[in-house]
């Protein structure tokens, strides 16, 4: 019999109902200042109305001192973004909107972008990539070092299990209550270890597979780490973007979407120079 999987996006909505915590399992630490250019960024949609409000937030990358690299569904239908670099964003009483504590910028989605246009199993999206530019420049004090992209096609290269370092502001608690199990966690920027599944799958081409190993020696991405970097184990350098997960448990193996593509790379660059 023939099993469908549902693709599940990594974006986190702002806006979460009361529950009971069922306990931590994504297994991250505290990162401190090991990824300073990884941040927390906000979108801002447009309501019926008009007016425009916070939708939602992800993960993301800073390349140089004003452009930000994230997930094309992050970006996708959103008209501003604004991004916090400290390691606690929780208890900053201007979350989520602008201030003084955060960057505001451009969303732009890579043209490629399409949800449900991807191929394989579950198929959850293509061109799952997003740059923010921002109005200013991230001063040196802020954030001193930034992400590297990689060489075109170094994915295709890598050993199965190769390390890799995963960073970003998802949740880390389940919350069951009344309804259906939702997930939450507090606004700090995590890091975990995880490994490459290599090998040829039908999107390979695109998407990079990693395991999601919450309850062992190493851990997972899950809602909110959208756009967050799959950094090659001990460098700066962003192999791929969080895409999606396969269930809302965030377990087994987790998808993101490659960075190390001459078209995607190309793409970034015109907003470098």
């Amino acid at each position: 019999m023939r099993k469908t999987t549902i693709a599940v996006a990594l974006a986190l909505t702002l806006v979460l109902a009361s529950a009971g915590i069922a306990g931590a399992i994504t297994n991250g630490q505290p990162d401190g200042n090991n990824h300073p250019y990884v941040g927390l960024v906000v979108f801002d949609v447009l309501d019926a109305q008009g007016n425009q409000v916070p939708s939602h937030r992800c993960s993301a990358s800073l390349l140089t001192d004003r452009i930000v690299l994230t997930a094309g569904h992050c970006t996708d239908g959103t008209v501003a973004a604004r991004i916090w670099f400290d390691e606690i964003v929780q208890g900053n009483p201007e979350y989520p909107y602008s201030g003084k504590t955060s960057y505001d910028g451009t969303p732009y989605t890579y043209p490629e972008f399409c949800i449900g246009c991807g191929g394989g199993l579950p198929g959850f999206a293509a061109g799952d990539v997003g740059i923010v530019v921002l109005d200013e420049r991230v001063p040196a004090r802020v954030v001193s070092r930034y992400a590297s992209l990689p060489e075109s096609g170094v994915v295709d290269t890598l050993a199965n299990k190769t390390a890799l370092d995963l960073v970003g502001y998802g949740v880390q608690e389940q919350m069951v209550g009344g309804g259906p199990p939702i997930w939450a966690g507090l606004r700090v920027r995590l890091y975990a270890p995880a490994e490459l599944i290599s090998g040829e799958f039908t999107h390979s081409d695109q998407f990079m597979k990693i395991a999601l190993n919450p309850g062992g020696d190493s851990g997972g991405t899950c809602f909110g780490d959208s756009g967050g970097p799959d950094l090659l184990g001990g460098t700066d350098t962003v192999l791929a973007v969080n895409s999606y997960v396969t269930n809302s448990n965030c377990t087994g193996a987790g998808y993101s979407y490659r960075v190390d593509t001459q078209p995607v790379l190309d793409w970034i660059a015109s907003f470098l120079s």
